[in-house]
């Protein structure tokens, strides 16, 4: 069972925002109690998020999650190549300042 190219380019990027907000949590050694108060969240959100659960996390929830935090998340488009009809999405990364990107 495949997902639509919609539902597939919401989880390429809600699962890139996911880890982001997973690593900066991990990065600054917080509990999931210090988590939660920082996010304006409770602890079993926390702890959902922490799990890779993404039912209930919308993207710009997420996105918002990371700004609280102190990252930056950008977005580019851009016009699909010559030849292919539809564009693709694609998500980074950036291990030094997780910064969340997707394209």
């Amino acid at each position: 069972m495949g997902f639509s190219e919609e539902k597939s380019a919401e989880l390429i990027l809600k699962s890139s925002l996911l880890q982001a907000l997973q690593e900066t949590i991990k990065e600054r050694g917080w509990k999931q109690v210090e988590a939660a108060a920082q996010l304006g969240i409770d602890q079993a959100k926390v702890s959902k998020l922490l799990a890779g659960q993404m039912a209930g996390f919308s993207i710009e929830r997420l996105v918002h999650f990371l700004s609280m935090l102190g990252q930056d998340v950008e977005v580019t488009v851009r016009k699909a190549p010559r030849g292919r009809q539809r564009g693709i999405v694609r998500a980074r990364l950036s291990k030094m300042l997780i910064k969340a990107s997707a394209e």
